[in-house]
C-alpha cells in the first residue's frame, strides 16, 4: 500500500497544488476581472461617444480623439525610438573586456543579474518614456490643430514683419517641438551614459582613460544634438521677444520688445545662436578627433557668452542708456504696444470724446423734459429682485430662479427675465426615482417690465403664472436644460414625469429627441458604471423609449461641443420662435498677438456679481490672453438641448482656423433668424475686458501713456461693501448726439486714486442696430462727482437717515440697487432704486428712488447743481431733483402704452404752434408704433427722430407761452 502519511513521496507533494477545477475557476475569475476593468475604462469613452452623437457633434469627438491618438503615437514612438536606440547603441559599443578594478568587479554583479533580462529591460524603459512622452504630446492637440489649419491675420508685427499668424499659430508649435527635442536629447544622453557606465565604457574610479573612444564619440554626438537645439532655441527666442511679457513701470504688464530688447537682447540672441552652432560642430567633430578638449572649451565659451552677452550687456544698456532718458528711448516701443493692444482687443476705433460735465441747458423745465427721453430708467434691479420672483412666482418648492436675473428686450422694452427651473433640493420626498425620473424639468419664463413697479414696490409682471400667460404667444414652457439643472434625468420610458401642479397634478412623458437611448442593455451597463449608479442597469423604471439627459447646463454643453471656445459667464434665456433658447456668447482667444499686453480673464471679468457665483464665471480655455473676439453666438434649446453655433465675427482668423479644424460645426451668420437676432446683445465679459484695457489704453500719446497722468480705474461697486468692481449695466439710453435711445451696456471710470468721475463708456448692445458694437467713450474734463461720492452724499441725506431709522425700527433690511449713470444735457444723472425687506417679508420691495444730477459748473445756489434727492418714486424724484412741481410728461416709470424712451404728446394748448407740434408728435408716435408692430427698425428709427424733433418744438412753444404768461 502506498504511504498516505504525508512522507516525502508523491501524496505530500500534491497536497498544496490546486485541482484542475480550481485552476479553471481562478483563471476564469482572472479573465473576468480583466474584462471588468477593461469595461470600466471603456465605459467613459463609450458614453462620451454616445453623448456627442446625440447632440450631432460626433465630428468634434472623433477629430479630437484621432488628433490625440495621432500625437500620442507619433511622439511616443519618436521618444521611445530615440531613447531605445541610444541604449542599444551604447550596449553595442561596450568594450569587449572591462578593466580589472573594484569598480568594475562591483558592476559585474549587476551586469550578470541583468543579462537574462536585457531585452525586457530595454522594452520596459522604452515603453515607459514613450507612454509619458505620448501622453504629454496628446495634450498639445489644440496647438497642433491651430498650426496645421492656421489662417493668416493679414497683419504684420512691426519688428520682424511677420504675419501675426506666425506668433499665434506657428511659434507655439515650434516651441513644443523644441521642448520635445530637448527632452529626447536629455533622456537619450542620460540613458546612454548609464549604459556606457554599466558596461565599462565610462569609468569613474578605474585607472586609465575615463571613457572609451566609442563612448566619447556617442556622447559627444548627443551633446552636439543638445547644443544644436540650443542654437535653434536662441533663434526662436528672437521672435519670442515680440510676445514676451515683462514688468514695465509705465504700464505694469508689458508685452513685446522694449528698447533694451531691440538693441541688446536681439543682437545678443543672434550672437549666441552663432556661438551655439559653432559649439555644436565642435561636438560633432569628436567623431574624428576623439577628444573633448575643443567642444568643452566651446561649451564653456557659450555659457560665458550667455552670461556676459545675454545678461550683463542688456543690464548695462538698460542702466546707462535707457534709464537716463527712458521716456524718449521707450516712446517708439510704447507706440507699438498701444497700437497692437488696441487692435487685439477691438478697441482701436474707440476715441475719447471730451465731455465737460457742464450742463448745456439752464432751464429746469427743459432738463426735466429731456430727462424723460434720456433713458428708460431700469428701477427693477435684476441683481436684487430674484427673491421677489421666487416668492411670487415660484409656485412650488421644487422650482427656483437664478440668483441674478437677466435683462432682455421684448416689444422694444427693457425686461427682466428669469426661468422657473427645477430645484432638486426642494423635492418633497428625496429618492432615486423622484430625483431622476419624476422631477425632471422646470416650467415657464417669468418676465417683468424693467422700468415699472406696482404701488407696493413689486414687479409688474408681463409673463407670469403656472403655466405662464401674458404678452408672449404660445411657446414650449418645459425647461429640461438650464443653469440650475446639474443632475441627470431619465425620461421617456415607463415612468411618468410630474409636469406641474395647478388645480391638480399633471404628468407628462418626454417627447423630445434629446439624450441617449437606454433601450440597449449595453448602454445601460455603460452608464451604470460611468455614473456609479447600479440601479440604471436593473431598474424597472427604465424600458423602451427611456433616454438619459445629462450635461444639461448651457455653458457646459457649448463648451463640450466647441472645446476651443472661451464661454461668457452669463448665459441668458430668450423666448424665440415658440421655444425657450439659452443664448451663450463665446470667444476665440490667443496668447500670441505680438506687442499686445496680456490680461487675465478670471481677474478682468470679476465684479461684485461674479465673486462667489460660479454660474457667472467665464469658462476660459486659456486664462491669460492678449487677443479676444466675440466670434460665436451659440444657442441651447431649453426643451431638447439642441446646440447651435453661429459665426458672428466673419473676419476673425482664429475662428476661421478652428472652422477649418472642425468643419461643419459652425453655421454661417446668415443662418441667424430675425427673431433670434432681436435678442442677441453685446456680451458682458467682452465689455469688461475692453473697459479694463481702456483704463490705460484710452491714451494714445506715448509720452502721456508713460507718465500715467491720465490713467483710470474701474470703480468699486458703491452699493456693495466687499470692494469688488462695479458691474456693467444694460440700459436703453441716449448718448450725446443721439436722437433715439439705444439698448446699451454702460460703465463708469474714475481717475487712479480719486473718486470723481473720469470717464463714461457705452456700447451699442442691440444686435439689430447698424452700429452694434460701437464703443463710445466720454472723457470727463471737469470735476464731476463719481459713483462713490454720489452714494456717500445719498447716505448723508437727512431723509435717508430717517428712512434707515424707520426701516431698522421695523426690523427691515435695506438693499441699494444698481446705481445707473446717464449723460444728460452736459451733466450726469444718477438713478438708484432702494429696496427694503421686512423681517416677516420673504422678498424685497422697491420703497424709494434716489436721483442725483451732477453738473460741474452751475452758479452757486442753483438747484440743478449736484442735487441729490430721495423720494417715493421715480417721477417724484425727477421732479424734485430739477425743482419742478409736476412732470411735463410721464416718466418711463409710469405705465404708458409707448416704447421706452418715447413719450406721448404733451397736454393741449390754445397756441397754434404748440397744437401743430402736438399733432406732429402724435403722427410720429403712431408711425413708430406701426413700424414696431411690423418689425421695421429703419422706419421705427426715422419715426423716433421725427418724434424727438416734434417734442423739442412743443417744449419750445410751451416755454414761450409760459414766459409770455399765455400758458397758464
Amino acid at each position: 500500500m502506498p504511504d498516505r502519511g504525508g512522507g516525502p513521496s508523491g501524496p505530500r507533494m500534491r497536497v498544496g497544488r490546486p485541482s484542475r477545477r480550481a485552476r479553471t475557476l481562478l483563471m476564469t475569475l482572472g479573465v473576468l476581472a480583466v474584462l471588468a476593468m477593461a469595461f470600466v475604462m471603456f465605459a467613459g469613452f463609450w458614453t462620451d461617444w454616445l453623448w456627442y452623437r446625440s447632440v450631432h457633434y460626433s465630428s468634434v469627438f472623433t477629430t479630437t480623439l484621432w488628433t490625440k491618438i495621432g500625437l500620442f503615437a507619433v511622439f511616443g514612438l519618436l521618444m521611445g525610438l530615440a531613447v531605445g536606440f541610444n541604449i542599444w547603441l551604447a550596449h553595442r559599443l561596450r568594450p569587449p573586456l572591462s578593466a580589472m578594478s573594484l569598480e568594475q568587479q562591483s558592476l559585474d554583479r549587476y551586469r550578470m543579474g541583468l543579462a537574462p533580462f536585457k531585452k525586457w529591460v530595454l522594452l520596459a524603459v522604452t515603453a515607459l518614456v514613450a507612454l509619458i512622452a505620448g501622453a504629454s504630446a496628446s495634450g498639445q492637440w489644440r496647438t497642433w490643430l491651430m498650426w496645421v489649419n492656421g489662417v493668416k491675420f493679414g497683419q504684420k508685427d512691426p519688428q520682424f514683419g511677420l504675419d501675426v499668424a506666425f506668433y499665434a499659430f506657428d511659434l507655439p508649435w515650434y516651441r513644443f517641438l523644441l521642448a520635445f527635442g530637448f527632452a529626447a536629447a536629455v533622456l537619450s544622453l542620460i540613458a546612454a551614459a548609464l549604459t556606457h557606465y554599466l558596461y565599462g565604457g565610462l569609468r569613474v574610479t578605474s585607472p586609465g582613460a575615463r571613457a572609451t573612444a566609442a563612448a566619447t564619440g556617442h556622447l559627444s554626438v548627443l551633446l552636439g544634438v543638445f547644443v544644436s537645439l540650443k542654437a535653434v532655441a536662441y533663434w526662436l527666442d528672437r521672435y519670442g521677444l515680440a510676445v514676451k511679457s515683462s514688468d514695465f513701470k509705465a504700464t505694469g504688464n508689458w508685452t513685446g520688445l522694449r528698447y533694451v530688447d531691440a538693441n541688446a537682447y536681439l543682437p545678443a540672441k543672434t550672437i549666441l545662436f552663432c556661438i551655439a552652432a559653432i559649439c555644436a560642430v565642435l561636438f560633432f567633430a569628436t567623431l574624428w578627433r576623439r577628444t573633448w578638449q575643443l567642444p568643452v572649451i566651446g561649451f564653456g565659451l557659450m555659457v560665458l557668452s550667455a552670461v556676459l552677452i545675454g545678461g550683463l550687456y542688456p543690464a548695462i544698456v538698460q542702466k546707462f542708456q535707457v534709464q537716463p532718458n527712458e521716456q524718449a528711448k521707450e516712446a517708439p516701443y510704447i507706440r507699438k504696444n498701444i497700437d497692437a493692444t488696441r487692435k487685439a482687443y477691438a478697441i482701436d476705433g474707440t476715441k475719447p470724446e471730451n465731455y465737460s460735465g457742464k450742463s448745456t441747458v439752464k432751464n429746469k423745465d427743459q432738463l426735466r423734459t429731456d430727462a424723460n427721453t434720456a433713458a428708460s430708467y431700469r428701477i427693477l434691479d435684476p441683481n436684487i429682485v430674484s427673491p421677489t420672483f421666487q416668492q411670487l412666482e415660484q409656485k412650488r418648492k421644487y422650482y427656483q430662479f437664478p440668483t441674478t436675473l437677466d435683462v432682455d428686450r421684448y416689444q422694444g422694452k427693457d425686461t427682466v427675465i428669469g426661468l422657473r427651473e427645477l430645484n432638486i433640493r426642494g423635492i418633497p420626498k428625496r429618492n432615486w426615482i423622484n430625483d431622476h425620473f419624476t422631477y425632471t424639468h422646470g416650467y415657464g419664463a417669468i418676465m417683468a417690465t424693467g422700468t415699472q413697479t406696482d404701488a407696493n414696490g413689486s414687479p409688474v409682471f408681463t409673463e407670469s403664472g403656472l403655466p405662464t400667460t401674458g404678452q408672449l404667444p404660445k411657446y414650449e414652457q418645459r425647461i429640461y436644460y438650464g443653469e440650475k439643472t446639474d443632475q441627470y434625468s431619465i425620461v421617456g420610458g415607463p415612468q411618468r414625469e410630474l409636469d406641474y401642479e395647478e388645480n391638480g397634478e399633471k404628468t407628462t412623458s418626454y417627447t423630445g429627441q434629446s439624450g441617449v437611448s437606454l433601450s440597449s442593455a449595453f448602454n445601460r451597463a455603460a452608464y451604470a458604471v460611468a455614473f456609479s449608479e447600479p440601479q440604471i442597469l436593473y431598474s424597472g423604471a427604465i424600458g423602451d423609449g427611456s433616454r438619459i439627459l445629462y450635461n444639461r447646463t448651457p455653458k457646459e454643453r457649448v463648451e463640450a461641443v466647441a472645446p476651443w471656445l472661451t464661454i461668457d459667464g452669463d448665459a441668458y434665456p430668450a423666448v424665440v420662435g415658440g421655444r425657450i433658447q439659452w443664448i451663450v456668447d463665446a470667444y476665440t482667444t490667443t496668447n500670441g498677438y505680438p506687442y499686445a499686453s496680456r490680461t487675465t480673464l478670471g481677474d478682468t471679468t470679476a465684479d461684485s456679481l461674479t465673486v462667489g457665483n460660479q454660474q457667472r464665471t467665464v469658462v476660459a480655455q486659456q486664462n491669460q490672453v492678449n487677443y479676444i473676439r466675440n466670434s460665436v453666438k451659440a444657442t441651447v434649446d431649453a426643451f431638447d438641448g439642441t446646440v447651435k453655433l453661429y459665426q458672428w465675427d466673419t473676419q476673425d482668423p482664429v475662428l476661421k482656423t478652428w472652422m477649418k479644424a472642425f468643419p461643419d460645426t459652425v453655421e454661417p451668420k446668415s443662418a441667424i433668424k430675425g427673431d433670434l437676432l432681436e435678442h442677441l446683445r453685446y456680451p458682458q465679459d467682452m465689455f469688461k475686458v475692453q473697459r479694463e484695457l481702456l483704463t490705460r489704453y484710452h491714451v494714445t500719446d506715448p509720452a502721456q501713456f508713460y507718465s500715467g497722468s491720465d490713467a483710470w480705474q474701474v470703480p468699486d461697486d458703491p452699493t456693495n461693501k466687499e470692494g469688488n468692481a462695479v458691474p456693467p449695466y444694460y440700459l436703453s439710453m441716449k448718448m450725446p448726439g443721439d436722437t433715439a435711445q439705444r439698448f446699451s451696456l454702460t460703465t463708469t471710470f474714475t481717475p487712479n486714486g480719486r473718486p470723481n468721475l473720469g470717464g463714461f463708456m457705452a456700447v451699442d448692445a442691440d444686435a439689430t442696430s447698424k452700429e452694434y458694437g460701437r464703443l463710445r467713450l466720454l472723457r470727463v474734463t471737469q470735476d464731476v462727482p463719481g459713483p462713490a461720492q454720489v452714494q456717500s452724499k445719498l447716505n448723508g441725506l437727512p431723509s435717508v437717515a430717517q428712512f434707515v431709522r424707520d426701516m431698522k425700527g421695523a426690523d427691515s433690511d435695506i438693499q441699494y440697487g444698481n446705481l445707473l449713470t446717464v449723460p444728460l444735457d452736459g451733466g450726469f444723472l444718477y438713478v438708484e432704486p432702494v429696496y427694503a425687506q421686512g423681517r416677516n417679508a420673504l422678498y424685497p420691495l422697491l420703497k424709494k428712488v434716489a436721483v442725483s444730477y451732477v453738473d460741474a459748473d452751475q452758479p452757486a445756489g442753483d438747484t440743478t447743481k449736484d442735487t441729490t434727492v430721495f423720494e417715493d418714486n421715480l417721477t417724484t424724484a425727477l421732479n424734485a431733483v430739477f425743482g419742478v412741481e409736476a412732470p411735463t410728461q410721464p416718466t418711463p416709470e409710469q405705465p404708458t402704452p409707448d416704447q421706452p424712451g418715447t413719450t406721448p404728446p404733451p397736454p393741449a394748448s390754445n397756441d397754434a404752434a404748440l397744437k401743430q407740434a402736438i399733432a406732429d408728435a402724435q403722427k410720429a408716435y403712431d408711425a413708430g408704433e406701426a413700424a414696431l408692430q411690423k418689425g421695421d427698425w429703419t422706419a421705427y428709427g426715422k419715426a423716433q427722430e421725427e418724434l424727438q424733433a416734434a417734442l423739442q418744438k412743443a417744449a419750445e412753444a410751451g416755454a414761450k407761452l409760459k414766459s409770455s404768461g399765455a400758458g397758464g
